[in-house]
């Protein structure tokens, strides 16, 4: 696996950044304590979960970092500077936290490492910097404990809020069935009835043929019935409604709309007295009004329905909860399901405007990954419009890369602070009203793991946030910039 060669000298040492200040005497230990190794392009330097022995420097070649995701692995960097470090990098934490690589390096091309066992990088930091040791122990433990009890609030607060907004979504089409159903039941009841008194021996059978197949015409015609304007609507009312009361069939206002609503009119109308009598004609008008309307109020329940397991399906899309985490997906879909999660967030006032480009071909993603980049920017643009504006959800094609923007016509980012708007814990937001961790998320979520970037453009009324995604998987080389947190650097 590897192959011993010579030391580097203190002078050698001393070119690499993270020991360039450290004294003769320092410099002399490390030499006599490290060594140099090679390890051969594709190979793995260590590995995630195995127990953590060495501390390495790079000082030739190419490396990248890959963290274990649900079973997948997952590359979150790749750099080529020299002097760039990984490996037993918690060593100095012995005893307070599991000694294991968190991580795993392989070796791009081959490379050369300056190793240190990790008990002597230990011993190193601990001697000679008694100081800096406590303060990176405070810092490491409070920024870990903080950034879970924040995390975990603004996965909360999210879920809280489109959760909210999704029970709202699902009681409008549910309040809808349960009216229609115990209505329904209403309806059925008088349609008995009122069979009971055409049928009580007044009709004959070839009567009552004739009415059933009136009937079966009449659910036909619900079925296909036109969506009549306001205006049409009244005036097609006022002409049963004038039939009905020529004809001496009470309550006429009443059962007018419901006919009408079905597709039946008075021309219609007429074809019932010559099956029925004069003196069973109001009677039967009841009974075809109440199979009329049984056929609106089914139509209605099979729609609340429809509209429920819409919301289901896009909640299920949104989720992700029964789906591999990485797959070939339609962006589309995913943002369909993130805007069915806010609808209820969305004011009256605020515009939603999609411009798709439906030609674009699914990609290979992380789904629900995704749907948290797209929360995370569409929250931040209904919250910088407030109660008006246009939301633009946007997709495009860039040369090899899918872009999705999102747009807002708030006030814009300042362009004193539009370079700190990815860092950690940074927020434009009052003290209580957000964590500043929506856009690191998203900025990892996108360059760190789907090997894409994500772009801002701003100006009062104009403030466009721009994803781009690569259409084909496999990162780049060189795609990942080097982070502080991974594989520091100067």
């Amino acid at each position: 696996m590897s192959t011993p060669a010579d030391r580097l000298t203190p002078d050698q040492l001393r070119t690499l950044f993270l020991f360039e200040a450290l004294d003769d005497g320092q410099l002399d230990w490390l030499a006599a304590h490290g060594r140099v190794e090679q390890r051969a392009g594709g190979t793995v330097v260590y590995g995630e979960g195995e127990a953590a022995t060495c501390f390495f420097v790079l000082l030739r070649g190419t490396v990248s970092l890959q963290r274990q995701v649900r079973g997948d692995d997952v590359e979150v960097n790749r750099t080529d500077q020299r002097g760039v470090y990984g490996g037993a990098t918690q060593a100095y934490l012995d005893g307070q936290v599991e000694q294991v690589y968190r991580n795993t390096m392989r070796a791009v091309t081959d490379a050369d490492f300056f190793v240190l066992p990790a008990e002597n990088f230990a011993y190193a930091l601990r001697t000679w910097f008694p100081m800096a040791m406590h303060l990176l122990e405070g810092l490491f433990f409070g920024m870990r404990d903080s950034q879970t009890i924040v995390g975990e609030r603004e996965r909360l607060l999210a879920l809280g809020s489109l959760s909210a907004g999704l029970t709202h979504e699902l009681n409008n089409p549910a309040a809808a069935a349960v009216r229609a159903a115990a209505v329904l039941g209403e309806r059925v009841a008088g349609m008995r009835h009122k069979l009971a008194l055409i049928a009580d021996g007044r009709l004959d059978g070839r009567a009552l043929h004739l009415l059933v197949e009136l009937q079966e015409e009449a659910v036909a015609r619900v079925a296909t019935a036109p969506k009549l304007s306001p205006m049409a609507a009244a005036d097609a009312e006022d002409a049963v409604t004038d039939w009905l009361e020529e004809h001496e069939v009470s309550a006429a206002w009443d059962l007018a709309p419901t006919l009408v609503a079905g597709g039946l009119d008075a021309d219609w109308l007429a074809r019932v007295q010559p099956a029925v009598g004069r003196a069973d004609l109001a009677s039967a008008v009841r009974w075809l009004t109440y199979t009329v309307d049984t056929e609106l109020l089914l139509r209605e329940i099979g729609d609340a329905v429809t509209r429920v397991s819409k919301l289901v399906g896009a909640a299920k899309q949104y989720s992700q909860l029964d789906r591999a985490p990485f797959q070939v997906v339609d962006v589309h879909d995913l943002l369909d399901a993130t805007l069915v999660m806010f609808k209820a967030k969305i004011p009256a006032e605020v515009r939603l405007v999609r411009e798709y480009d439906h030609q674009l071909p699914p990609i290979p993603a992380y789904a629900a990954e995704l749907n948290q980049v797209w929360t995370n920017l569409i929250d931040n643009a209904l919250g910088a419009m407030g109660d008006r504006g246009v939301l633009t959800v946007r997709t495009s094609r860039a040369d090899d890369h899918l872009v999705v923007e999102v747009a807002d016509t708030g006030p814009g980012i300042p362009a004193e602070i539009r370079p700190r708007i990815f860092e950690p814990f940074f927020t434009t937001k009052p003290v209580g009203a957000g964590t500043g961790l929506g856009l690191d998320i998203s900025y990892r979520i996108v360059v760190h793991k789907h090997h894409g970037d994500i772009r801002v453009e701003s100006a009062p009324g104009a403030t466009v946030f721009r994803v781009l995604l690569p259409l084909t998987a496999g990162p780049a080389v060189g795609a990942t910039p080097a982070s502080p947190a991974e594989l520091p650097g100067r």
